[in-house]
């Protein structure tokens, strides 16, 4: 992975990020090495600010589009505006008097820009323990009754991140895909109070029941499969182990044991403070204790009963790739185990450095579905 901040993983980490989802309309190259080239690594204020001081002007640019009728132009420049202000709100600590602005913010653009989407859009809200769990459905153009992948994101990850890269590519094979914000995730956290749980599996037989229930006239709801990234590999893997309806698996990033991720960590690691604000706990002593239960082991993978991709960076600095090659090992389903070797591009975290090593788990699903 290039490092724009040499030596610096998390914040190079991040600017890889915002140039990749740049191809699917999540920024411009230009701009977000304007954003990097204000940015103190070693200053995550500094971070902050550099992409606020980005995605603000950009929002009402998109504003101003809106108002003069340019509906297109408002489009793109609202989905670059949402993603410059994700970026600004991802490390604010969680007392930052910017923080909850700057997330809503962030929605409020993606909002406006899927108004003006070809395809309409469709917004859901689960019902979830007496809450609910927001999401969007996003459907691929000229088919009809699609197949359908229910996916999560990864620990505070937003819904709306899923459409750069994931949706896009899911859409041009003809499958539609319900983005949703499970337990400990974007709005389900932020706004409705729901942390993350071990057995993930009860929000993903809650979605499916709703989808199979509400979407009878929008896909086909005998063809839905499940798929979530980075921590979400936990959270797929569980959900297929206890909910056999779903026809396929997607693994992209795999966890074998999400306690094992943190039980090598300091407490001052750059995500320290996300993992404890979506498991809700007072400090890192409990937020370990409460990671215990989010491990496949014990009979859990062996559960999966649907065909399965699992794909995985051999240079995975986040979630190590030993994780992809215990799920596997543990799988008795049929399955495909595809890890990008060293030394190639898409061997990081999610293959945040190279999405086209993306096609061939998302050609594996298509023929599955």
């Amino acid at each position: 992975m290039w490092h724009y901040f040499p030596g610096q993983y998390m914040p190079s980490y991040q600017v890889n990020r915002a140039l990749t989802q740049a191809h699917y309309g999540g920024g411009e190259f230009a701009e977000i090495l304007e954003v990097a080239s204000k940015i103190d690594p070693n200053n995550r204020e500094s971070y902050n600010e550099a992409w606020l001081e980005m995605g603000n002007p950009v929002y009402e640019l998109a504003e101003d589009f809106e108002k003069n009728g340019n509906f297109i132009s408002a489009r793109r420049t609202y989905l670059r505006a949402f993603n410059y202000l994700r970026s600004a709100e991802f490390f604010m600590n969680l007392n930052h008097e910017k923080k909850i602005p700057t997330y809503l913010k962030a929605r409020e653009a993606f909002l406006r820009a899927i108004k003006y989407f070809d395809e309409k859009v469709l917004q859901v809200e689960v019902p979830f323990e007496g809450s609910f769990l927001p999401g969007y459905l996003f459907k691929p153009a000229g088919v009809k009754n699609p197949p359908m992948m229910i996916m999560f994101g990864g620990l505070d990850s937003l819904a709306e991140e899923l459409y750069f890269g994931i949706g896009q590519h899911l859409n041009e094979r003809g499958i539609a895909l319900l983005a949703m914000d499970g337990p400990g995730q974007g709005a389900a956290l932020r706004l409705n109070n729901i942390h993350t749980r071990h057995d993930y599996n009860v929000a993903g037989t809650a979605v499916l029941d709703w989808s199979i229930e509400n979407l009878k006239e929008e896909i086909a709801v005998d063809r839905i499969g499940i798929g979530a990234v980075s921590m979400g590999g936990y959270m797929a893997a569980r959900c297929a182990a206890f909910e056999p309806r779903f026809k396929v698996c997607m693994v992209y990033g795999a966890v074998w044991s999400y306690y094992d991720v943190w039980a090598g960590r300091p407490d001052s690691h750059p995500l320290a403070e996300i993992v404890q604000h979506i498991v809700g706990a007072p400090d890192m002593t409990e937020t370990r204790k409460r990671l215990e239960g989010f491990t496949l082991e014990n009979g859990v993978a062996e559960k999966i009963s649907m065909p399965t991709y699992i794909l995985h960076g051999e240079d995975d600095k986040q979630n190590f790739v030993e994780h992809a090659y215990n799920l596997e090992k543990h799988l008795t389903c049929e399955h495909k185990l595809e890890v990008i070797p060293t030394g190639e591009s898409g061997s990081q975290h999610c293959q945040i450095d190279d999405f086209t090593k993306t096609f061939n788990m998302y050609d594996w699903i298509a023929k599955r579905l």
